[in-house]
């Protein structure tokens, strides 16, 4: 059994071993209390390891992921909450940032599958602007970008990339979902609409197909971004530590099925694929990141 936090308040030290499990059990889709089953490790010592973790790989992948030479980048938010579903946060946490609606926001290359800019925050135009000057900051060329039809993108392109861009918006047209099936289900997507907002974007390419699978990927990957989950965020530096630990795991340990088949069989993480890394990293190498106190 793992060891577990001493009632001092200071937590044994686990072996490289130990962290390396821990950290395998989450970005796997466990939860805190199954990682906690597995592993025999105490709730918070799990809850401590991966905020540390995740500030590790945050700061590594925000110096690491610069001078990209990516040529098309998809973009798109996905929603989750912290602490309680908006209709029941407390009244005095209404309008407070961590409480309620919380929202990722990604950026693929499609071509080598890097997830190269993510961020937390509102669904507002003050967070897309941080988002995609953040995107610009990382790459060493012309792009072209698709995001969907969300109107905060606009200001936000046009304030970091100028004329200097080739962007278009792939609209989703949508129709109402069966009986029955509305509580839980998204409404059907009927048909798709694109618009050319500036530059020359080539149409075989306006598409959010790659950024929509990464939703997916990361619904799979991380318990908090579940539907219908009680495995949700208690605190928003919980769910900012897990999802930069998730971009790590898929950026640097996890073979792409796509990369790899096109580099004759060879493993190939999307790192790999983007110059950034010359093999799959081990859980034990991500478990280094970890940042003292």
């Amino acid at each position: 059994m793992l060891e577990r936090s001493c009632y001092n308040g200071f937590m044994n030290r686990l072996s490289a071993t130990q962290r390396a499990k821990i950290i395998g059990c989450l970005v796997e889709g466990n939860s805190i209390r199954a990682t906690s089953r597995i592993t025999g490790a105490a709730k918070n010592t799990i809850v401590g390891l991966l905020v540390r973790v995740g500030q590790g790989c945050a700061a590594y992948q925000d110096r690491t992921l610069r001078n990209l030479a990516c040529k098309r980048i998809q973009c798109d938010e996905i929603w989750s909450f912290c602490h309680a579903k908006q209709k029941n946060v407390p009244q005095d946490k209404q309008g407070t940032f961590g409480y309620g609606d919380v929202w990722t926001w990604t950026a693929i290359d499609a071509e080598t599958k890097l997830v190269l800019s993510f961020m937390i925050g509102n669904r507002d135009s003050e967070t897309a602007r941080y988002f995609i000057d953040n995107l610009a900051g990382r790459v060493a060329n012309r792009i072209q970008l698709t995001t969907d039809g969300h109107s905060a993108y606009l200001e936000a392109v046009e304030g970091s990339f100028g004329s200097e861009i080739d962007y278009a918006m792939l609209h989703k047209l949508y129709g109402a979902s069966d009986e029955g099936q509305r509580r839980y289900s998204p409404a059907t997507c009927i048909g798709t609409r694109t618009a050319v907002i500036e530059g020359k974007p080539d149409p075989e390419h306006i598409s959010t197909s790659f950024i929509e699978r990464q939703n997916l990927t990361m619904r799979m990957g991380m318990r908090r971004f579940t539907r219908l989950t009680n495995g949700f965020s208690k605190k928003v530096e919980n769910l900012t530590a897990a999802v930069a630990l998730h971009f790590m795991h898929y950026n640097f340990v996890r073979p792409h099925q796509t990369l790899t088949k096109a580099n004759g069989g060879h493993i190939t993480t999307p790192a790999m694929a983007a110059g950034l890394a010359a093999r799959p990293w081990t859980l034990e190498e991500i478990a280094a990141l970890e940042k003292s106190n």
